[in-house]
């Protein structure tokens, strides 16, 4: 089970390993079609559908996960094992029905960073390292018994979509490890301590506006974090104005007496104030109507104003 992107590599790499495994892939389950459209006039498959039609493996779209219809595709293939990645919380109803359990592939290091968005705040709080962890589902959410976990460095200034990527690759061998584990019966659970648990809530419009009264490196952060989707945004203007890439100012080019959150210009090259006169530089954006460019490009036509 799962619909994005993240969730590609883990298909891919079961579909490689099944016959090593001894395994059969009856079902793969994802929601329904993107409703923007493609070129073509088409609802947008998501990259698991897609992935799975192109391996010939059929493929459930789900909208209702409490409709009886949907437990009863799940009881007629009989699984053994439901493999969940980057997919919607499940009922309850779903947890009796494959015979060895349900685990899931989160990209954190559970507890830390339970949620719908931990490769983002992982960034944004400028941890140096971070992993995936695989687990078996119950009722409440990122809970469940640790079946194992793998760890990697976060490069500096990589983005969360390039972490994104290095994780799902690490998390499809833990999916593989963990089937392996499952079909031997040789695995030890371990508890989730609570008290170290830490939250990675959902990105929101809210959520996802810069606050430039924080120190230059946590702003650029936040930045990369978000970068490519949802991304950083701010006013300019009173519109909105989003912000691809950032980087943090390493050579002083003047004096800075701006205040926080005011943009200037100097030598091609547009830079905010941050809290304590720490600043950044704007490297890519995009206006709101606009098309995505440079911030020389941005600079040239841009009347540059303090922006809250």
């Amino acid at each position: 089970m799962g619909t994005p992107a993240f969730s590609v590599p883990s298909l891919e790499k079961i579909v490689e390993c099944k016959n090593q495994l001894e395994l059969s892939i009856p079902l793969v389950v994802t929601s329904l079609d993107k409703p923007r459209r493609n070129r073509r006039g088409f609802p947008q498959p998501t990259p698991v559908k897609a992935k799975a039609i192109s391996l010939g493996i059929p493929v459930f779209e789900v909208e209702d996960l409490k409709s009886s219809y949907f437990f009863e595709k799940l009881r007629d293939i009989k699984p053994d094992v439901i493999i969940v990645v980057a997919f919607r919380i499940l009922p309850k109803e779903v947890f009796s029905i494959p015979t060895k359990g349900i685990f899931n592939l989160h990209a954190s290091l559970l507890p830390k960073y339970r949620g719908a968005a931990p490769i983002q705040w992982a960034i944004i709080n400028g941890d140096k390292a971070t992993g995936v962890t695989t687990f078996f589902l119950e009722e409440k959410v990122d809970v469940g018994s640790i079946i194992l976990q793998h760890s990697l460095d976060v490069l500096p200034n990589e983005s969360g979509s390039e972490l994104s990527l290095r994780l799902s690759q690490l998390g499809a061998n833990a999916v593989i490890e963990t089937l392996e584990k499952i079909k031997s019966n040789k695995y030890e659970l371990t508890a989730q301590n609570p008290d170290l648990a830490t939250k990675a809530p959902k990105l929101t419009k809210e959520n996802t506006k810069i606050n430039w009264n924080q120190p230059a490196i946590r702003v650029h952060n936040f930045i990369r974090a978000l970068s490519e989707r949802p991304t950083a945004w701010t006013l300019f203007n009173k519109k909105q104005l989003k912000i691809f890439r950032s980087a943090l100012v390493t050579d002083t080019l003047s004096t800075n007496t701006a205040n926080i959150g005011e943009w200037r210009i100097e030598k091609n090259r547009i830079f905010v104030t941050c809290q304590n006169k720490s600043e950044i530089e704007i490297c890519e954006l995009q206006m709101e109507g606009k098309n995505r460019m440079t911030a020389n490009e941005f600079a040239k036509g841009a009347r540059l104003s303090n922006i809250p």
